[in-house]
């Protein structure tokens, strides 16, 4: 029944395929968006380490939104970075600095850490990282 009504809806209105070489328009990348994210990161691990165990409802709902925030921008970042490697970086860029594909990696696999962890360490670790991703794409612009 779904298919019969698809079927009808696709011959009163049909719609065309749109299709796109990358997710944004060429030429605004910029890896400072995910390096924000992962400041943000680090605020809300010190926010977290800062309130300690909850103790009252405002205490809960504090830590309960610090969490969240710091799993979004976590994601954030691994999301912006992850689109610059797979729609920015070239051929000739991981040729020229062959160790490309690892750092993203490992900067991808320390997000993931962050969001599940309160880990300040890794956190700053987790940012370093894309500010190194980051200076490989300012010399890739050169």
């Amino acid at each position: 029944m779904i298919l019969d009504i698809k079927r009808l809806a696709d011959r009163i209105l049909p719609i065309g395929t749109a299709e796109a070489h990358c997710d944004i328009p060429c030429g605004i990348y910029d890896p400072r968006d995910a390096i924000q994210a992962a400041q943000t990161v680090i605020r809300m691990t010190e926010l977290i380490g800062e309130l300690g165990t909850p103790s009252s409802v405002e205490d809960h709902n504090s830590f309960a939104r610090y969490v969240l925030v710091k799993e979004e921008h976590a994601k954030k970042a691994k999301d912006d970075i992850l689109v610059i490697w797979t729609d920015y970086f070239k051929p000739e860029h991981s040729a020229k600095w062959p160790d490309l594909h690892e750092k993203v990696w490992n900067a991808c696999k320390l997000g993931s850490y962050v969001k599940q962890h309160v880990d300040m360490a890794k956190a700053q670790e987790f940012k370093a990282a894309l500010e190194e991703i980051g200076e490989l794409f300012a010399e890739s612009k050169k």
